[in-house]
Parts: C-alpha cells; sequence; structure tokens
C-alpha cells in the first residue's frame, strides 16, 4: 500500500511486487493512492491466471481520516474473504530539509503518510484479523533512517516516522500476539535500482561502498528484499514477531564514519 508522492523504501517493494508477486501462492489485494498504477501491478500478477484473478486493486489513500480508510480494508478483505498477510510499505521521503526550516505542514503530511496511515491500516487489518480467528502476519516497511544508527541531515520528518514505526511495530506485536497475529519490520538500505541507478554512479558513493559497508556492495531488491518478505508472510515464521529486520549489506553497522576512511 503506497502513497501517491515521492517514495523510498516503498518504491523498492513496489518493485518487489512488480517482479515476483506473479510467483507467490494464493492471491494478492493490492492498495494504492494510484489507480493506474495498481492495475500495472495486478495485471501482471494475474496475467497467468485463467479463471478467477489471483490480484486485485483497490484504491486506498493514506492521508484519508479514519472511517475512509475502514472501508477501504473492508473492501479489501471482501474481496477474497479473508487476508492472510499484510505488506505496509507507504512512505514519504519529503523534501530534504533542516528542522529549523521544515514546515509544520510538510511534518505533518510525513507523519501522516508514513505512520499514522500505516498505523490504521494495521489497526483496521488486525480487526479483521482478530476477529476471523486465524492469525496473520503484518510486515511493516520501515527504512534505516528509523535506526539508532543510520540517521542522515535534513530527513527530520522521515526519520521520525519511520522511528515511530518500528516502535509501533514492537508495541503491536506485544498487544496482537494473543491473537496469533506476528507483526514485524524491515529496515531497508541503499538497493539497485531504477529509483537508484544514478546516486550508485557517484564516485563518492563508490569510495564509500569500498571502504566502510562490510559487504562491499548492494544488493536487489530480489532476492534480498523478497525473500524476507515472504519467509514473514510463509508460516515458517509462526514464531517470529517483533523483530526490527536490517536489509543494508551491513552499512550502518560502524553507524556515523569516520570521514578519514572516505
Amino acid at each position: 500500500m503506497r502513497s501517491n508522492h515521492e517514495l523510498t523504501a516503498t518504491q523498492l517493494v513496489r518493485e518487489m511486487a512488480m517482479e515476483s508477486w506473479g510467483e507467490l501462492e494464493g492471491k494478492v489485494v493490492m492498495l494504492d493512492a494510484s489507480t493506474d498504477s495498481n492495475h500495472s501491478v495486478t495485471k501482471s500478477t494475474s496475467s497467468s491466471s485463467t479463471s478467477s484473478p489471483r490480484a486485485v486493486a483497490v484504491e486506498l489513500d493514506l492521508t484519508a481520516d479514519g472511517p475512509t480508510i475502514e472501508k477501504s480494508i473492508k473492501k479489501a478483505w471482501d474481496v477474497f474473504g479473508h487476508i492472510h498477510a499484510l505488506v505496509n510499505n507507504a512512505g514519504l521521503r519529503g523534501n530534504v530539509s533542516s528542522p529549523l526550516e521544515l514546515s509544520e505542514e510538510e511534518w505533518n503530511h510525513v507523519i501522516k503518510t508514513n505512520l499514522t496511515g500505516n498505523w490504521l491500516v494495521s489497526k483496521y487489518i488486525g480487526i479483521h484479523m482478530r476477529d476471523a480467528g486465524r492469525g496473520g502476519s503484518i510486515i511493516n516497511i520501515s527504512s534505516v533512517a528509523g535506526l539508532d544508527r543510520g540517521q542522515l541531515p535534513g530527513s527530520a520528518a522521515y526519520a521520525a516516522s519511520k522511528a515511530g514505526l518500528n516502535t509501533l511495530t514492537k508495541v503491536m506485536a506485544l498487544e496482537l500476539g494473543v491473537y496469533k497475529i506476528r507483526v514485524n519490520s524491515i529496515s531497508p538500505g541503499i538497493f539497485k535500482s531504477e529509483i537508484t541507478q544514478r546516486l550508485l554512479q557517484k564516485e563518492w558513493l563508490h569510495n564509500v561502498t569500498k571502504k566502510i559497508i562490510p559487504l562491499r556492495e548492494y544488493g536487489t531488491t530480489d532476492p534480498a528484499l523478497t525473500s524476507l518478505v515472504r519467509y514473514l508472510v510463509h508460516e515458517s515464521s509462526e514464531y517470529v514477531s517483533g523483530n526490527i529486520f536490517i536489509v543494508d549489506s551491513g552499512a550502518t553497522i560502524p553507524g556515523v564514519p569516520i570521514y578519514s576512511s572516505l
């Protein structure tokens, strides 16, 4: 589920959906503020189906109010009668701005999209999962910006929203476990993709990669992210909940890099 604005980790997961959801067993509901992008993914996913569709698009704006989001969630749930897993991959980066220059309007917009919207979707999906009595898995796509070792200048609202999402993940895991609902978070770093192609060509980033990134390279969304999402969706992760999975080639381990190493 994503917003109709500039995306970061969200774009990575959308690419992941385009590449791999078609191979999943079962059926997929894609919720997006953009109807066109929704249908492009669902058409790709359902192309091999000969009977009922395996993927259905439902329009959802994460900046909407609770009752509106609740209606969209009910519509999504009713499509197949049950939702086993939710991948909450909405994210808005916002402008690079000092906390002293950041406007209240932009702060509120980023927080509402990245944190409030994700909470509301998880809340209403969680209610359906609880009432169905069959458990489930909620997977929040966060960011290394939300960790205690991955902050970057100019991202006050984004980092705060992702840190909040990580905490929300743990609290929901604590409280929803009694209903056999697992809640986990994934914090991606930089990945090779169409989105990051120009960035990865920068000489300074190449130097950083070769000197301080433990694995000395950046991965691709498939399999680096797809394999983890599949695991968290699958019943083999039935005892895994309340975790923040960091997928970044070890980039954030050093914390703030020593500039002499660059």
